[in-house]
């Protein structure tokens, strides 16, 4: 027997897709302020993994970017869209953690959204390729 997509698992796909593509923009854009200017954002107490606001700003950018594009390959219904993005996901989990001394609630919701992006696009992730066929 065949197994039949989910319209339901296919919205969640979409889901995953579009909030890429936003935290993406969103992870980008706060890397370009702080590469512009490192002074924009506030360095707070100590932390165990110390680096100066350009170098976050780097990181930001780089990952945004790549989360965009993966983004746009999930809704594309591509098979290493989603295993990139899942990794991708997985790795601005670990960046916005890093980023908390600086932005508590910003990377607390990043983090969020980047565990349901996962789950997602781990458990649904064929549905949406499959309810386009």
């Amino acid at each position: 027997m065949e197994r039949q997509p989910s319209p339901a698992a296919a919205g969640w796909i979409m889901f995953a897709g579009v909030i890429m593509i936003i935290a993406g923009i969103f992870q980008a854009f706060s890397g370009l302020v702080a590469i512009i200017d490192d002074g924009f954002y506030v360095v707070g107490r100590e932390y165990v993994v110390q680096f100066d606001p350009t170098t976050w700003g780097w990181i930001h950018l780089i990952i945004g970017l790549v989360v965009l594009a993966s983004g746009f390959g999930v809704l594309s219904g591509n098979v290493l869209a989603r295993t990139v993005g899942v990794l991708i996901a997985a790795a601005s989990m670990v960046a916005a953690f890093f980023w908390l001394p600086w932005y508590p609630i910003w990377a607390i919701i990043i983090i969020a959204i980047d565990f349901a992006v996962i789950w997602a696009l781990t458990v649904h992730g064929r549905d949406l390729a499959d309810s386009a066929v």
